[in-house]
């Protein structure tokens, strides 16, 4: 009973090559030669070009850096608390951005009436939503929620939220904010996983304005949500806290389970919705990395089952984790805009820890 009416998107402003955060992060681990080029080829393989960051460090002189010591031995590494201070810094004032993005020219700030932020690299209380509350100007009465340390899945589960209110309320007008700075959580111990969150993770943010069905503008309509958890995999990816910072893990067979299971999962999921895979006009999958799109493809039709717009956004952003899914649903979204494409039907998915696959499926109208 709600569809989404509009989406934002903003990033950070330094933008950062991946060349550049690779030579970056070779000075961090303190590499042999050997390892160096085993480095190299995985950056090189990544199929990122650039990624955003609020840090200003990578590529740049030791003695332009701001984030990170300027000293030969790092030390010491940015604290929990520093990349805290950064976050509560930065977080809004992005988030800000990607909400202007979103209700220009759709909605004024003061018809909002419920607020849902998202994020798993920043938690405080008072935090990022009674921030937002006050930089927009909303009134203290104002339904507020947060989804917190869900991770890459986060921004279905809080269109889920947002489904559920407009379901109870025919006039509500729920803002969805996902906001990530996964670039403050980069570790210096070059461990496989920290590694591949290096590799992987940049910053961004993504706002979602979902209202009832009867609201005047056009949309996308949210026919259904469905989700699975990958008992097996709940070690292959999680995301906890530490001293140093927040620790991703992410291993090598997060690729291999989902090409075990996601075809069965997404099988499952269109049942429920009452369509097949040949209804689905555009397949907007989480770009996790390379060899995560690649898993998912081959599970797809092959008539319809092209990744375009994820391998763009992979390869412009990195994984930006919880604003991701969205970055890529705006550029679906305006393709069949373009196309005039009616009553086509788009098939979502991202995953995270647990191992969760969450999904729904949406009708551009």
């Amino acid at each position: 009973m709600s569809k989404i009416v509009a989406i934002g998107t903003a990033v950070p402003a330094f933008r950062h090559r991946q060349e550049d955060i690779l030579q970056f992060m070779q000075t961090v681990y303190a590499f042999s030669e050997p390892d160096r080029r085993k480095l190299r080829y995985l950056y090189h393989h990544s199929g990122i070009d650039t990624r955003y960051s609020v840090i200003p460090d990578y590529g740049r002189p030791l003695a332009e850096w701001k984030f990170y010591p300027q000293t030969e031995n790092l030390h010491p590494f940015p604290s929990l608390e520093q990349r805290m201070v950064w976050y509560q810094q930065h977080a809004a004032p992005l988030a800000m951005y990607a909400i202007r993005d979103c209700l220009e020219g759709h909605m004024h700030e003061n018809e909002i009436t419920h607020l849902i932020t998202v994020s798993c690299t920043g938690m405080s209380a008072p935090g990022l939503d009674l921030q937002l509350l006050e930089l927009l100007g909303l009134p203290n009465h104002v339904y507020r929620s947060s989804v917190n340390f869900m991770g890459c899945y986060a921004a279905i589960h809080a269109l889920k939220v947002a489904d559920a209110i407009c379901s109870m309320h025919q006039h509500a007008r729920v803002l969805i904010v996902c906001t990530e700075l996964c670039t403050l959580h980069f570790q210096r111990e070059p461990t496989v996983d920290n590694i591949s969150a290096s590799l992987l993770f940049g910053d961004g943010s993504a706002a979602a304005l979902v209202t009832h069905n009867d609201h005047p503008h056009k949309g996308l309509y949210l026919d259904g949500f469905y989700s699975e958890v990958i008992p097996k995999g709940k070690k292959d990816m999680a995301w906890e806290l530490s001293s140093s910072g927040f620790l991703m893990t992410l291993s090598q067979y997060v690729p291999e389970l989902l090409e075990e299971d996601f075809e069965g999962m997404m099988n499952r999921a269109l049942q429920a919705a009452g369509i097949t895979p040949q209804d689905i006009a555009q397949w907007c999958i989480h770009p996790g990395g390379k060899r995560i799109l690649e898993a998912v493809y081959k599970t797809l039709p092959r008539a319809n089952g092209q990744l375009d717009s994820c391998y763009d956004v992979l390869r412009e952003y990195g994984n930006m984790s919880s604003p991701t899914i969205l970055f890529v649903l705006k550029r679906i979204w305006q393709s069949l805009q373009v196309k005039n494409n009616a009553d086509a039907k788009v098939f979502a998915a991202a995953f995270g820890p647990g191992l969760t696959m969450e999904t729904f499926v949406a009708t551009c109208r």
